[in-house]
């Protein structure tokens, strides 16, 4: 059986999903990237003399409110009552750079996968934003949902 997009209407024209009747389910979503970067900087993020301050702190405040506004930025996104958005932010020095992992959970009759991702980009981005000056070749990378559960689908790991 062929999938179909279900944000396309049988004109091909974009619509809101109608999620009403769906049953409210326990559900969660897991997104990670990661941000690549020279070991100084990486080494003044962790020593925490950035210029503009703690990086991995105003990160992490940042996916989680970002999080929050997932559907003022992604068009067809239903707004959601989220009980819970986490980050996590690691150096990896074999990067080098920071690992960014973002929970987001709720009980509702849609998924929580957009919202994870925003996390992770917003918070890769206000960590390229905030060493910027000392370090232009920064390269975000790698965000992908990486596990899922609850709904219909049930659960899925990448």
């Amino acid at each position: 059986m062929a999938s179909r997009l279900t944000h396309l209407d049988q004109t091909g024209s974009a619509n809101m999903v109608d999620v009403s009747g769906k049953d409210e389910t326990e559900r969660l979503a897991a997104a990670e990237g990661a941000i690549r970067m020279k070991p100084e900087t990486l080494a003044l993020i962790l020593e925490g003399n950035a210029a503009k301050g703690d990086v991995i702190g105003t990160a992490r405040l940042a996916g989680i409110m970002a999080a929050k506004k997932t559907t003022d930025l992604i068009p067809l996104c239903h707004p959601l009552m989220l009980t819970k958005v986490s980050l996590e932010i690691e150096a990896d020095k074999s990067l080098p750079g920071l690992r960014v992992r973002a929970t987001a959970k709720l009980k509702g009759r849609t998924g929580v996968e957009m919202e994870a991702l925003t996390a992770v980009s917003v918070a890769c981005l206000t960590i390229y934003d905030m060493a910027k000056a000392v370090d232009r070749h920064m390269e975000i990378t790698t965000i992908r949902v990486i596990e899922k559960s609850g709904g219909k689908s049930g659960n899925w790991k990448a």
